[in-house]
């Protein structure tokens, strides 16, 4: 498990299911409150930090058909 961007602990970084393990995917890892999500491509590149509160109010709108719209 690599480090976080910081270096102060271990991620245990994930894809979706779903993935089609083509390497077009981001990755999602917790972390102390947060939840952080990186490029699958670039693993050592930029990573986006979300609050947990956040990320999970997105997952139950996704999960809720909040996004169909944008198809």
């Amino acid at each position: 498990m690599p480090l976080s961007p910081d270096g102060s602990e271990l991620l245990n970084w994930r894809k979706a299911k779903r993935s089609m393990n083509n390497g077009n995917c981001t990755e999602v890892a917790a972390a102390a409150a947060v939840v952080i999500v990186r490029d699958s491509k670039d693993r050592g590149g930029p990573v986006l930090r979300y609050p947990a509160a956040s990320w999970r109010s997105f997952l139950s709108a996704t999960r809720e058909g909040g996004f169909d719209a944008l198809q």
